[in-house]
């Protein structure tokens, strides 16, 4: 039998069209599965399932490949600094096994936590920046970084300049990835908490102006003077070093030669914290992934932050616009079981 308006609107029975799917999947990648049939009955007047809700959602979240993230590539021969930042996030996942004489896999599961690594690339003198979130190795964040990088135009004539809060990962990559082309700061403000710490012992009662002095010197190249100046005051080693502030404040600079030279980024007007990738977490991964009571298998999480990620590098359209419509009729992704 011959269905005319099916054929025109390009659905099969029982199925969604792309452009319904589209909406489903707009409401599904910022909110609960669960909120999704209200929203699209208020705005649209249509009733829906939460399972199908789900089940669009993720398939499409599914479809996302690096090539949909990855925004598209901005050649340039000219030199070119760039800012590159990374930091991790844990998300909420879970797992299932099997069990000897267990049929039940809700018996199995184990809730935990894992890490997302979240890594943001910009041109120096631009605002916006494109993400890459991977549930994956520190090689695979390193590899993000760098497909991202690319796209921002990384020539051989560029700069990298790398900010992360210290995790050795996070430095390495950037060796890693970009060679003698990179450098690496530890984040000022997370350098400057390890100082409020180790300040209430070496000032005293003038803590506040030790710290603004210690800044300064961190600022102007003068690290010498602020190791000079913690060195007396450490704690004995038999002390705990949760309760060795300026112990810890020494090794920790001590640890990381090399990645500390804020004068020169300042001098460049380049950033010196890493605030950008932090405040990134909150958007582009916890919004969605960090929703009171819920817990992700892996596979759906990455997907989740590919889709994600994919709209917040603005190739939400790009997508939909590429997406490949079979001959005929019908959507393939429109059959939901």
């Amino acid at each position: 039998m011959k269905r005319p308006f099916l054929a025109a609107a390009e659905i099969c029975c029982r199925g969604y069209s792309l452009p319904l799917q589209r909406v489903i999947t707009d409401f599904g990648v910022d909110n609960a599965f669960g909120q999704v049939p209200g929203k699209l009955k208020e705005h649209y007047g249509i009733a829906l399932s939460e399972s199908a809700a789900t089940t669009i959602t993720e398939k499409h979240a599914r479809a996302v490949t690096e090539t949909v993230m990855t925004p598209v590539i901005r050649p340039t021969a000219e030199p070119l600094t760039l800012v590159v930042e990374m930091d991790g996030s844990m998300i909420p996942l879970v797992e299932t096994g099997t069990a000897e004489g267990v049929t039940d896999l809700r018996k199995t599961r184990k809730l935990l936590w894992k890490e997302a690594k979240l890594g943001l690339v910009r041109r120096a003198d631009e605002v916006k920046p494109v993400f890459a979130v991977t549930l994956g190795d520190a090689a695979a964040a390193g590899a993000d970084l760098k497909r991202l990088a690319l796209a921002a135009g990384l020539n051989a004539r560029s700069r990298v300049h790398g900010l992360g809060d210290g995790a050795t990962w996070i430095a390495e990559q950037i060796e890693q990835q970009f060679g003698t082309q990179g450098s690496y700061l530890i984040d000022f403000f997370h350098v400057s908490d390890y100082l409020a710490a180790a300040a209430k012992v070496c000032g005293g009662e003038h803590a506040e102006s030790w710290m603004v002095l210690q800044k300064e010197h961190l600022k102007t190249d003068q690290l010498s003077a602020l190791m000079a100046t913690l060195l007396p005051f450490q704690e004995a080693d038999s002390i705990p070093s949760n309760e060795a502030p300026v112990r810890q404040c020494f090794r920790y600079i001590t640890n990381r030669p090399g990645q500390f030279n804020y004068q020169e980024a300042i001098a460049a007007n380049l950033p010196i914290g890493s605030g950008e990738v932090e405040s990134a977490h909150r958007y582009v991964i916890q919004k969605r992934l960090k929703l009171p009571g819920a817990w992700w298998l892996k596979d759906n999480a990455q997907a989740m932050l590919n889709l994600r990620t994919a709209r917040a590098n603005n190739r939400w359209d790009y997508y939909w616009d590429a997406w490949p419509l079979e001959p005929g009729p019908t959507v393939s992704i429109a059959r939901v079981p």
